[in-house]
Parts: C-alpha cells; sequence; structure tokens
C-alpha cells in the first residue's frame, strides 16, 4: 500500500527508511500513532514527497494537510501484493525479535501498531482479509482524492503515465526497479546478523 504526495519539486523522498536513519523523526510518528497529529510541515520539512509507511497510514491527514499535493497511488494486482507481504515485512511484524529497550525498539513497535494491529487489526495473515483491506484502501483514496489531485499507477506501467501525471519530461534511463523482495530479504538478513 503505497502513497505518494508530490509536492513543489521532487527533493528528497520520506520512506519507512528514513525513520530508520534519522532517529529524531521517531517522535512525530509516535505521537501521530497515539492520534496526536504532528506538524505535517515539521516531519516533512526536509522532504518534497513521502511513500509507503508510516505516511501511508495518515494519507487521510497528510493529503488533506497539503492539498496541493499530487497524489500517486501504487497499485498492483492485489495477490501480488499478498505474496510479496508474506515474503517481506510480515515475519518480523508478526513475530518481531525485538532489540534491547531504546530506539529500534520503539520504532518496531510503532510500525507493528500502525500496520498489523491497526491497519489489518491483527490479521495481515489471513490472506481473505488483508486483500479486503487493500481492496478497501485504494477504493478509499480513488474515493476521497479529487481526480485531477490522482493517479492510481501500476509501476509496470513504466514512466509515460507518471511523467505525464507529474508534468515533465520521460527520462532517458530504465525505469528503476529498486526495494525487490530479493533485496529486502537481503537487507534484513544483514541487519540480524549484526544483531
Amino acid at each position: 500500500m503505497a502513497l505518494r504526495l508530490i509536492g513543489t519539486g521532487f527533493g528528497r523522498c520520506h520512506h519507512m527508511f528514513e525513520v530508520r536513519n534519522h532517529p529524531e523523526e521517531l517522535h512525530f510518528w509516535q505521537a501521530a500513532t497515539r492520534g496526536e497529529m504532528p506538524d505535517w510541515d515539521a516531519v516533512f520539512a526536509h522532504y518534497g514527497a513521502c511513500v509507503d509507511w508510516p505516511s501511508a497510514f495518515f494519507w487521510r491527514e497528510i493529503t488533506a494537510h497539503f492539498s496541493d499535493a499530487k497524489v500517486v497511488l501504487s497499485i498492483r494486482p492485489a495477490e501480488d501484493w499478498h505474496r510479496s507481504i508474506m515474503a517481506t515485512i510480515y515475519k518480523n511484524l508478526a513475530n518481531p525479535v525485538l532489540p534491547p529497550p531504546g530506539f529500534d525498539r520503539d520504532r518496531r513497535r510503532m510500525v507493528q501498531d500502525l500496520i498489523l494491529k491497526r491497519q489489518f487489526g491483527g490479521f495481515l495473515g489471513d490472506r481473505t482479509h488483508a486483500l479486503a483491506i487493500y481492496r478497501d484502501h485504494i477504493t478509499a483514496i480513488q474515493d476521497a482524492i479529487a481526480p485531477d489531485r490522482l493517479l492510481t499507477y501500476n509501476v509496470a506501467e513504466g514512466w509515460a503515465p507518471l511523467c505525464a501525471f507529474l508534468d515533465v519530461g520521460v527520462p532517458d534511463e530504465a525505469f528503476p526497479l529498486t526495494n525487490t523482495t530479493k533485496e529486502f530479504q537481503q537487507r534484513s538478513a544483514k541487519r540480524a546478523g549484526k544483531r
């Protein structure tokens, strides 16, 4: 479930990696998870866009605050999405090996609360339930965001629809493929080896 907000220019993109790499950001997301919405201008002060968790959970609040931002709703076949999530983040969410008290533990608990508990009601591993949540999420965004602000986009479509929506030229380079299941699993294994 990806949501991209495109503001003025492109700049840096906020991703879950940013929360991991910048501990000073965690308090924003912990507050939001408790229902205390942060100052979104402060949260995204150094970013021109956001994608992935935890931003995707707060899409209503963020899109309302940045009311002129364009929104790219990343989709793919629901079954493909579920296979991917089960092969990547599910294991760590459902059976976390928590690090000692501190930043890493607090970040993981925030992620677990947002994704596993709040988004999926604790039933991400239940395929039928998870697929219904996925489809409902897409419909909710499509119903809430004005069509001129929203691109429902499958990356398999490549550059053309994305660039047209953002009113920029199509790059000469090939469309990138990053953060694959294999890359995710390799990163996870590397981090686990460092513990």
